[in-house]
């Protein structure tokens, strides 16, 4: 009896440390699964989107796929360019790779969406950067156009996934469709809890690109990614998102750019605190400074901003949340609506409806506001199972 319970011991560890193990594998991001991509690029006119996140170890994509005797013929690049030092809304000129020599389209300003003639030489196109897994973060905006000429001009897309580290929860409002704009252009909550492969698949399925047209469509998918996982991003997606905590606290802290708060823009913890001249919160202040490549003229460059600091935040406990954070939005109109404009038209667009205004003007509590979000956020739900390419949560 004692021999069969020392059996049994020692196969309980032993299954224990095989999960160890497995859940413990490292997160390989598609673009390190070359085997399963490089032969469709294979003697191909390739155009490749990406920016400074398109890595594959520590090597650049491009860099890569020149090694791989790729023929890349032509680079496309999203807000904050291909090197991703520009500042949000900074309007980027075409321009050349320095270090290849490839040129560059760059799809922000007034020139969202390829054109005929950027892409009618290409074979086949590769769309590989990392999203944050936010509505109003600009990258799914490009990947959609890009999916549309690709789909008008019967263009194969392969997009490389990643994992997107705020895929452990969905919240905010469902964007209603009078409010689409190129920071919000689906029917989606504010975090929507997809890869970004996942989301491509859904922006096919559901229609959603001009005409209804259908993009030839290839998902290559991460290895080891789970939801729940918390992932540290190999390099900064963005200027102003330098590390987890600015990731995690940037669906909550963006409305600000709908209001006259900042949101730590031009200074070392952007969308890690937020402040205004005439806040009164306790004795924490910042000043913004233009920081080039990050935040050029940022609100209140030069003048004192009291807030609150958000830096020494507690991300586990924030992500066990798994919704985002109103209570900074409302204390700060709290405190300022009485002497100041506190919403701007873009708040609309960033909150994809008029309707959270209203409901803060009007003095809901958080718990009611969100209340109301509850009912669409089932129907967005249903709608995403449709499009899972890893398990969802238990």
């Amino acid at each position: 009896m004692r021999n069969n319970l020392f059996v049994i011991l020692i196969l309980l560890i032993s299954v224990s440390t095989s999960c160890v193990a497995q859940n413990d594998e490292k997160v390989i991001p598609a673009a390190e699964r070359d085997h399963l991509y490089l032969p469709m690029l294979q003697n191909k006119s390739v155009g490749l989107v990406g920016n400074q996140s398109s890595l594959v170890g520590d090597q650049h994509l491009v860099d890569f796929l020149l090694s791989k005797n790729i023929r890349i013929k032509r680079i496309f690049s999203p807000e904050h360019g291909f090197r991703g030092t520009a500042d949000a809304g900074e309007k980027i000129k075409n321009s050349k790779d320095v270090k290849t020599g490839i040129s560059i389209v760059s799809l922000y300003g007034k020139h969202f969406k390829p054109g005929i003639e950027e892409v009618q030489d290409l074979d086949i196109m590769i769309f590989d950067i990392q999203d944050v897994g936010v509505r109003f973060y600009t990258y799914i905006s490009t990947l959609h156009y890009v999916m549309e000429i690709c789909a008008e001009q019967n263009i194969p897309l392969i997009v490389l996934d990643r994992p997107n580290p705020n895929a452990h929860y969905i919240d905010g409002p469902v964007l209603e469709k009078k409010y689409s704009s190129f920071v919000g252009m689906h029917p989606v909550p504010v975090v929507y809890g997809l890869s970004i492969g996942e989301y491509a698949k859904m922006i096919n399925g559901e229609s959603w690109l001009k005409g209804k047209v259908k993009c030839d469509l290839k998902v290559i998918p991460c290895k080891n990614w789970t939801r729940n996982q918390v992932y540290d991003l190999p390099v900064k997606p963005s200027p102003n998102l330098p590390n987890a905590l600015s990731v995690a606290l940037y669906p909550s802290l963006c409305f600000f750019e709908g209001t006259p708060v900042s949101a730590g823009r031009g200074t070392d913890q952007p969308f890690q605190c937020f402040g205004h001249p005439k806040m009164n919160q306790g004795d924490f202040s910042f000043t913004p400074r233009s920081i080039p490549g990050a935040s050029k003229y940022p609100k209140f460059e030069g003048e004192k901003c009291f807030g609150k600091d958000l830096s020494k935040f507690d991300l586990m406990d924030f992500r066990k949340r798994k919704n985002l954070d109103l209570s900074f939005l409302l204390l700060a109109h709290q405190q300022l609506h009485s002497n100041t404009k506190f919403f701007n038209a873009f708040f609309k667009n960033l909150a994809g409806t008029d309707t959270l205004r209203k409901q803060i003007e009007k003095g809901m509590s958080e718990e009611e506001i969100r209340a109301t979000w509850q009912k669409d956020l089932e129907s967005y739900k249903e709608i995403r199972k449709k499009y899972l390419i890893y398990s969802d949560w238990k």
